[in-house]
């Protein structure tokens, strides 16, 4: 078997023909590539468009106050190099679970191992998050309803949608976040008109809130720079369409291009969005019993506003989720076809859909709902703690792999490569100092403390693990007497 088939690298074969759901199959049988440039998009926008800005922003909000939008403006700038750098491998090999793949292939086997692992780990965290608030969303409607059955609702639903074919995913991913794109963009209009027109009963609001309730800096400079941990663990997802290149069409000029609208995009939002949201209410007065857009609007009294929005961050949170299993399901086969993961992990379903994968990755994500149950209203917290710190591990992998990746490809190959990393090598060692930096402003942060604690035992935890499984592939196997 050719080391592309071992990896699990999805080459598309144009002498296959489309399958009956109008997918690519791949030379080896494998994944499909059904998605396009519009769903690749979408994808990374619904992983990273979800509790980060509609619920968990109000805790940022809280440290920073008006500030809030340059922490921003610096955390996207650090994903952007981030993107670029996974983008530059991803435009050169696209195959699925690109993580695991590139620092295997240029770091080594338990750098692809530890990658791998650790993106699913990652998201896992990331997606009992998202379904720890879509309980505290649906209570806006039916406040008797336990947060914990919500969840497990929706958990259902999820796994049956990641169980169809990729380009039937795909699609329902698109709707999914074209609804809370297309609901953003309103939104922030409807606060445009608000601040400078006034709606109904209510006055135009101006734009002094941002300077009136203690300054642009009202905890100071360190209140701006400890609010950059929430803003990370918000532009986490991003990193989804480096997954995707494995059942992109065209990934060469799908993924380039998807990474550089991608981030901007997210940017306008979540920069667009808070500002409108600080502009229309002083900061210090956004609480977080629930979603601050809704609450905000609710309290203006627009008639049917926040229950639309209240759709609109149910459809984020759900949609984030989904993109999120859909990874999981992605990296867990990719695993598998390295022989980094038990073996059943890389079948897939007649749909060409990873189903052990996902079913194993909704499994465990069902975490969520027992621990909702026994402690309902901390699981948010908890989870996006330990998210950010897995998180950090993948972006820093991804950083320095794309620094080995170049060596070892050499100087000829580089000039041959038709998306690079800007500014290499000083762009990588200026977000390595930046993530650094993230770790340390948790230690300061009680409720991500701890996870500096679960950071260290899960590395030790997967270096265990390798050690176990290398240890048993060399064992010899017994001999059955006759």
């Amino acid at each position: 078997m050719s080391t592309e088939a071992r990896e699990g690298t999805a080459t598309a074969d144009p002498s296959v023909a489309p399958t009956a759901d109008g997918c690519i199959p791949t030379a080896e049988g494998g994944l499909r590539r059904g998605l396009k440039n519009r769903h690749i998009q979408m994808i990374a926008l619904g992983g990273a468009i979800g509790t980060g800005l509609f619920y968990g922003s109000a805790s940022s909000i809280g440290m920073a106050g008006p500030s809030i939008t340059l922490a921003y403006l610096i955390g996207g700038a650090v994903i952007f190099l981030i993107m670029r750098a996974l983008g530059e491998m991803s435009w050169h090999t696209p195959v699925s679970g690109a993580f695991s793949h590139y620092a295997f292939t240029n770091w080594g086997p338990f750098a692809g191992f530890f990658s791998g692992w650790n993106y699913w780990f990652n998201y896992i965290a990331v997606s009992m998050a998202e379904l720890a608030v879509v309980g505290i969303y649906v209570n806006f409607w039916l406040p008797d309803v336990p947060t914990w059955v919500s969840a497990a609702i929706f958990l259902l639903i999820v796994t049956a949608v990641n169980l169809v074919s990729v380009k039937a995913y795909g699609e329902f991913e698109f709707w999914f976040a074209i609804v809370k794109v297309v609901a953003i963009i309103a939104m922030i209009a409807l606060g445009a008109v608000i601040i400078f027109f006034g709606v109904g009963q209510t006055s135009s609001t101006g734009i002094t809130n941002l300077w009136e309730h203690g300054g642009y800096f009202p905890n100071g400079l360190w209140g701006m720079v400890t609010a950059l941990v929430v803003v990370m663990f918000s532009f986490g997802g991003v990193e989804l369409i480096g997954i995707t290149a494995g059942e992109a069409e065209n990934p060469r000029r799908s993924i380039p291009k998807a990474i550089n609208q991608v981030v901007y995009r997210i940017l306008i939002f979540y920069i667009g969005a808070i500002l409108v949201m600080l502009c229309i209410f002083p900061w210090d007065q956004i609480g977080e019993g629930g979603s601050p857009f809704v609450i905000i609007f609710d309290n203006i009294g627009i008639a049917g506003a926040a229950a639309l929005l209240n759709v609109v961050v149910l459809t984020a949170a759900v949609s984030a989720y989904n993109s999120g299993l859909y990874s999981n399901g992605r990296m867990l086969y990719s695993l598998a076809q390295q022989g980094n993961a038990p073996k059943f992990l890389g079948k897939l379903n007649r749909n060409g859909s990873p189903m052990a994968g996902v079913l194993t990755s909704s499994a465990v994500t069902a975490l969520a709902v027992v621990l909702n149950f026994l402690v309902p209203g901390k699981v948010f917290l908890y989870t996006m703690a330990v998210a950010l710190i897995a998180g950090i591990f993948n972006w820093t992998m991804v950083v320095i792999t794309q620094m080995k990746f170049r060596k070892r490809i050499g100087a000829t190959e580089v000039e041959k490569l038709g998306f690079k990393m800007p500014f290499y090598p000083v762009s990588n060692y200026i977000v390595l100092v930046f993530l650094a930096g993230v770790v340390v402003l948790m230690a300061f942060l009680p409720d991500f403390r701890y996870a500096l604690y679960v950071g260290p035992v899960w590395v030790g935890l997967l270096y265990a693990a390798y050690r176990f499984k290398t240890r048993a592939g060399r064992r010899p196997a017994a001999t059955v007497e006759s």
